[in-house]
């Protein structure tokens, strides 16, 4: 059963990661990394029912959770502004903003 469970981690960090890779929307990329720390999530709880006794595995799965809505708010945030101002959210029509020299 444990190995059911970190092949579905996998799948979803490779889903995640090819998101992430492939794709050049910022809600898209944002889905890629919200899914990717699903999988470390999961990936968590699995190895924490290995430690009973302190629920370890646990504990760091609330951090991460933490550390995600953290992490979508700062950045649904930054696209709305982004938004705002250039009315696109393709990345590669946001090369304004990369400095020249």
């Amino acid at each position: 059963m444990i190995a059911l469970y970190l092949s579905l981690s996998a799948f979803l960090f490779i889903i995640g990661i090819l998101i992430v890779l492939t794709k050049k929307n910022i809600v898209f990329i944002l889905m890629g990394i919200e899914l990717m720390l699903n999988a470390a999530n999961i990936n968590l709880v699995v190895f924490g029912q290995f430690d009973k006794e302190y629920l370890r595995g646990h504990t760091f799965v609330l951090f991460v959770m933490v550390i995600a809505a953290a992490e979508i708010a700062v950045a649904l945030s930054i696209l709305f502004l982004i938004y705002k101002y250039f009315k696109t959210t393709n990345i590669d029509e946001l090369k304004i903003l990369k400095e020249e020299k």
